[in-house]
């Protein structure tokens, strides 16, 4: 008997083809009519030409997962097997209301993910810079329905950007609803879990803080449910509607981390060690290309945010360094 989709763990995906020309029209008619705190960089669409490889880790190292729900504008990749049986095409239409159309920001796209037709109760959700190098497991991310996660406080550093101001917009919301010292009073095993290691550090350097500071951001891939997504839209759905009427990132937005902030001060998740590692794209990636080469971590976020790197060439080095690795096609490619 198959699992059923309450059983089953699907994976979200969401890519963008920042060269396709009537993406770009599209993108730049919106842009000369977008607010100036909003951010519609370059960098932030710019193709790697990595995701085949997220589709190969896919294959080898979690084949348990149900579906994979591909989000995208409108264009795919001229080699995806569109017909392959686990893959399912999301277009932004398909499940973000009509009235936050067209939209060229990853908020809208994330705090709408409860609404992706078919979508499993249970489901983890990837950046396009998330890759897995080693084997995962269903327990990895879930136990016993149970969301697995890393829980330990941080603060957020005030830089001239505005995802600074969006991690403090969104953990402002949560102290709304949440009381630091009866979370962690209330979950103390869960908040000082031995799983965490050195960042339990952090936590007890912010104990006295009334409030929350900020969680610690693995940046890597989040295990969500459909129900804790539909229960933050009922708590604060001005938010939300106001997040998603921004055609571009804003400095007033929330991001898909008030999903994850809220289940973590409601303490409604397994405590987990960290699956793997973050990086920023710099001058020097020779330590990145290792760690791809070595398989080192079983998750690996590559950020792309230097915008004085050699692009073209770092960008070869990083496609041969997980060729090493991942030197066959997978299933979800036109053989």
């Amino acid at each position: 008997m198959g699992e059923t989709v309450d059983q089953r763990i699907d994976f979200v995906i969401p890519w963008v083809d920042g060269q396709d020309p009537d993406w770009q029209r599209e993108k730049q008619h919106y842009s000369e009519q977008k607010a100036v705190e909003e951010d519609d960089r370059e960098i932030r669409f710019r193709d790697w030409d990595t995701l085949k490889y997220w589709f190969r880790g896919v294959e080898k190292y979690t084949p348990w997962v149900g579906q994979i729900h591909f989000i995208t504008w409108g264009h795919l990749p001229s080699w995806l097997n569109t017909e392959h049986p686990k893959l399912h095409i999301v277009n932004h239409k398909d499940y973000i209301p009509e009235q936050y159309l067209p939209t060229f920001s990853s908020h809208v796209i994330e705090l709408n993910m409860h609404r992706i037709p078919g979508l499993s109760e249970h489901f983890v959700y990837f950046n396009d810079d998330i890759f897995i190098l080693r084997p995962l497991s269903e327990k990895d991310f879930f136990i016993n329905g149970t969301a697995c996660d890393l829980c330990a406080a941080n603060v957020i550093t005030p830089r001239l950007e505005e995802f600074s101001s969006i991690l403090l917009q969104t953990t402002a919301y949560i102290n709304k609803h949440f009381n630091k010292k009866t979370d962690i009073r209330k979950h103390f095993s869960k908040w000082f879990s031995p799983k965490y290691g050195k960042l339990l550090i952090r936590t007890l350097c912010l104990l006295p803080w009334t409030y929350h500071t900020g969680f610690y951001n693995h940046h890597l891939a989040v295990p969500y449910t459909k129900e804790l997504l539909e229960r933050v839209w009922e708590e604060e759905p001005d938010v939300l509607y106001q997040t998603c009427s921004h055609r571009f990132r804003n400095d007033l937005d929330v991001n898909q981390y008030i999903f994850r902030y809220w289940r973590l001060a409601s303490g409604d998740f397994v405590p987990h060690r960290s699956l793997g590692r973050y990086v920023n794209m710099g001058k020097d990636n020779t330590a990145v290309y290792d760690t791809i080469k070595k398989q080192k971590v079983k998750l690996y976020c590559i950020n792309d945010k230097e915008t004085k790197l050699d692009f073209n060439r770092e960008k070869e080095l990083l496609v041969q360094a997980f060729e090493t690795v991942f030197p066959d096609k997978s299933s979800f490619e036109r053989q």
